[in-house]
This record gives C-alpha cells, structure tokens and sequence, in this order.
C-alpha cells in the first residue's frame, strides 16, 4: 500500500506550505517583530549587523554634513573659530563623534557646543532613533534567545504506540518523559486523529481531525511530568478506533498527532512539543517495559528502555467485532 504523507514530524515540524496567500509581503511586514524572531539565526545576525551599519554610517554623515555646511572642516585647526562640534575635521572623526554618544563612552577631545542649534536638534534626534533601534533589535535578540523551542527538544515521545489490553479494555498507548531536572508546570496532554474521509454528500475531507480522548472527562490529560508517563486512549464505543482491528490495520491510514504543552519552570514561557505516529508506527499486542525501579531513598529512572516493548496476548479483533 502507498505509504501517507505525515502531517506532522516525528521531531514536531508541521510539514505545510502556505502559497497564494495574496498581500504576502504586506502580511509579514505588519508583524515585523514576529517575522524576525522566526528568522533563522544567520538571517537575524545578517539584519541586526546591517541594521546598525546602516543606521551609524547615516547619523555620521548628517554630523559630516553639518560641518561641512557651516564650514567647521576648513576652520578645524582655528584656535579662535568655534565649531559646532569640537576636532571633527573629516568624515572618519565625524564617525567617531558619533559613537563616542551612541556608546554613551563619553566625550573628550570631540564634544558638541553650545554655538550649533542644528546639531543639538540632530543630536536629540540621534538619542531617540537609537533608543528606538536597541529596543527593537536587543528586544528580538533577546526573545529569540529565550524560546522554549529548545526545551520542548529536550522532551521524548515513545517511537512507537501500542495497543494491548489494560484494565479490561483494548487501549491505545504510547509513553511521554521529561528527562532534564527543570519541571513542566500545569503539563498538559491532547491528542488528534487525521485521517481522510468521504462525506456522504461526496465531499472528500483529506485532513479530517478527529479527537481522541485521553483522559480530558476524568483530568488524567493534566500530567505531573516528573517520571515518564505511558498516556492511554481507551478503545470504546466513542472511540474514533472502535471498528479498527489487527487485520483492518494493514489496509488502513490514519496518523495520530500528540501536542504536549506546559509551562517551563525556570523561565515561565509556555513550551509546546509535538509528534505523530502513522499506521506503521501503532504495534498491535505489545506493551512498554517498565523503566521506574525503587532504589535506596529514590526511584530511578532507567531511559534505555523508554522505547522498548514486547508482545503480550492480546485478542486480534475490534471492539465492535
């Protein structure tokens, strides 16, 4: 059979392009900020750098241009001539001027006077452009360096899923950990169903989403994400997997995407991890190994079989059947 396209990674990369959006120029600048926090680094660095090349090289040329209009170029090295700013006699200390106050390094040999209205003026509006220009830029850095995307890397999802029996009752299985020592606050756990489907007025829906319950009724989907959990989808009559069987498994194409969402201890940022498991990835009549052991004073955690499962009896038939 053709294998189905994922809709989402194993790693959480939603595989989805937008195109023919209309505008799409527009609808990116309107969000300026956001666009250039979701810049790939290289992007950031090249847009920062150029930013402040461009924004310095421009201020130290209007500085040049004022002294060159009123003439302090010719007159730099006139004892009793009053420039406007002091020692800048080219367009090199005119730069110079300019970082010594953007800097705030302070000033020395090159300092502005009071005979120059035009330059106090420009150096007000040097003060406010630059102040508008850090917290723009220092601001995007900073957010970009402080995403949780990293730490929701950090997070495991079994490779595969299991069906077998449990209570009584054919359940769907896979296993969540959180290994680093920085908790998940309020973690919280929902699961999709996608699979395509003809309407009976004939309208073909390829992307259908179908909920598949994990304990939202009853409050098991809120995780205390200490240890690694094994998460279950009871198979009952509500289930969208009621009919499905080991059998009707080979013929079938479905995928189920799991989102983990929860809030990073030690920052305080929402943080969401996502994963998928496709027909292929569901293992019928098998069940995880135990990985939690009671030792001395604590339980430790074994993660070399956070993966691993093995067959246990299971009946080959749906619930329905």
């Amino acid at each position: 059979r053709r294998k189905r396209q994922r809709f989402v990674d194993k790693n959480g990369r939603c595989n989805v392009q937008h195109g023919n959006l209309g505008g799409e120029t527009s609808r990116y600048l309107s969000d300026l900020f956001t666009t250039l926090v979701d810049l790939k680094w290289r992007w950031n660095l090249f847009i920062f750098i150029l930013t402040y090349t461009v924004a310095w090289l421009f201020m130290a040329s209007m500085w040049w241009v004022i002294a060159y209009m009123r003439g302090d170029l010719n007159k730099a090295h006139d004892d009793s001539y009053t420039p406007c700013v002091a020692n800048v006699y080219n367009f090199p200390s005119a730069f110079l001027f300019f970082i010594e106050t953007e800097a705030t390094i302070g000033y020395g040999y090159r300092y502005i006077t009071d005979k120059c209205p035009e330059g106090i003026i420009l150096f007000l509006f040097q003060s406010i452009l630059g102040s508008i220009v850090d917290a723009f830029l220092i601001g995007c850095m900073f957010i970009k360096m402080s995403q949780p995307k990293k730490r929701a890397e950090t997070l495991m999802f079994s490779e595969h899923a299991a069906i077998s029996m449990r209570d009584g009752k054919l359940t769907l299985m896979f296993r969540v950990g959180n290994p680093p020592t920085s908790h998940m606050v309020s973690a919280q756990i929902r699961c999709k169903l996608l699979k395509s489907r003809q309407t009976p007025e004939g309208e073909f829906l390829p992307l259908d989403q179908l909920e598949l319950d994990v304990g939202f009724s009853t409050g098991a989907d809120q995780l205390f994400l200490v240890s690694p959990l094994t998460i279950c989808h009871v198979i009952d009559a509500k289930s969208p997997f009621y009919d499905l069987s080991q059998r009707s498994m080979q013929t079938e194409q479905f995928e189920i995407v799991v989102i983990l969402e929860g809030i990073v201890e030690t920052t305080g940022m929402t943080c969401q991890a996502r994963t998928s498991y496709t027909e292929d990835e569901v293992l019928w009549g098998h069940r995880f190994f135990p990985v939690i052991s009671l030792e001395e004073g604590f339980f430790k955690v074994d993660y070399s079989q956070f993966h691993a499962t093995f067959e246990v009896p299971t009946p080959p038939y749906s619930v329905k059947e």
